[in-house]
C-alpha cells in the first residue's frame, strides 16, 4: 500500500495501481528527444505487472506498531530502510511472487521485474536496518533472483521474435532504468511529494547517450519534468485511490473495515513540459 496522509485521514493506493499507473506513464514515454521502448509490449508489461505480487496484501491492508496504515509513504521517497514498514520474510514473499507471476508468461518482462527487486535490495537497501539473523533470507533470495534471471536471460536469446538488439543487454538495461524511472514518478505521484526531484537513472536519448530529468512539483499532483520525456504536454493520467477518515487504528480489522466500506475515487496526476 501506499499512503498519504489528509488533514482527517489517509488517502491509500494500492501497489498494483500504483504499478498501473507507472505503466501508464510508460505507454506515453518517448518523443524527439527519448528513446520509446521496443520491444513495446513485453517492456510495458513487466512496468504495469512489475509490483502484482502485493494484491494479496493490500487487499487486506496492516497496521504499523503507531497504528498508522502499514505503506510506503513520502517519508520513504528516496530511501529503502524501512521495507515498507512490514516484516523482511513477508517483504521477500511479496517480492519473489511478483517475478515469479510474471516469469511463467513473459521472460523479457519477469527480467525487468527481477532485475528492479535485486537493485531495490542491493544498491538502495540499507542492510544496517535488517536484522542480523535475517541477512541469510534475504542473501538466499538475491541468489535466487539472479539465478533466475539467468534462466530468463537464455529464454529471451532463444526468442526469434525479437531483434538482436532487443535482445542485448544495454537495451535490456536501458529498459530497467526506464522501469525504475516511471516507478519513481508514479511513487511520487501516490504521495504527493512536492520537492524537487530527479528521477532515477538517466534515460536513453534517440540519438544516442542518456540524460537526467529533473521534477519540478507545480501543485497538488502536478510535475513539470525537465527535459521532457512524454510523446505531448500535458500528459493527465487518472488512477484509483480510497480515502479513509482516522490517523490511527486500534486494529488492522478497523483498518480493513474502513478500508472496504470506502468508495473508490479517481484521483488525477498532470505532467507537463
Amino acid at each position: 500500500m501506499l499512503r498519504l496522509e489528509t488533514e482527517n485521514g489517509w488517502w491509500l493506493v494500492t501497489h498494483v495501481d500504483h504499478a498501473r499507473l507507472a505503466g501508464a506513464f510508460a505507454a506515453k514515454w518517448g518523443n524527439d528527444l527519448f528513446r520509446a521502448p521496443e520491444p513495446r509490449a513485453h517492456v510495458l508489461e513487466g512496468i504495469a505487472r512489475h509490483d502484482d505480487g502485493w494484491r494479496g496484501r493490500d487487499a487486506n491492508p496492516k497496521i504499523t506498531r503507531a497504528g498508522k496504515p502499514s505503506a510506503f509513504s513520502v517519508e520513504l521517497v528516496g530511501k529503502y530502510s524501512a521495507f515498507e514498514e512490514i516484516d523482511l520474510p513477508d517483504y521477500l514473499a511479496v517480492r519473489e511472487a511478483a517475478v515469479r507471476l510474471i516469469a511463467e508468461e513473459d521472460a523479457y518482462a519477469a527480467t525487468l521485474v527481477s532485475m528492479h527487486t535485486y537493485n531495490l535490495l542491493t544498491e538502495r537497501a540499507d542492510r544496517s536496518t535488517i536484522a542480523s539473523a535475517e541477512l541469510p533470507l534475504l542473501d538466499s533470495f538475491l541468489t535466487r533472483q539472479k539465478e533466475l534471471q539467468q534462466m530468463l536471460r537464455r529464454r529471451i536469446a532463444e526468442d526469434k521474435s525479437l531483434s538482436s538488439e532487443e535482445k542485448s543487454e544495454a537495451r535490456i538495461i536501458d529498459h530497467f532504468r526506464l522501469l525504475q524511472a516511471v516507478d519513481n514518478l508514479s511513487l511520487l505521484t501516490c504521495v504527493d511529494y512536492r520537492e524537487p526531484a530527479t528521477l532515477l537513472h538517466p534515460l536513453p536519448l534517440c540519438t544516442g547517450g542518456h540524460a537526467e530529468i529533473k521534477v519540478q512539483p507545480q501543485g497538488e499532483r502536478s510535475f513539470r519534468l525537465m527535459p521532457y520525456p512524454f510523446e505531448a504536454s500535458p500528459v493527465r493520467l487518472t488512477f484509483p485511490a480510497r480515502h479513509i477518515e482516522g490517523e490511527v487504528f486500534a486494529s488492522a480489522e478497523e483498518l480493513q473495515e474502513r478500508y472496504l466500506a470506502a468508495p473508490l475515487q479517481m484521483l488525477t496526476v498532470s505532467l507537463f513540459g
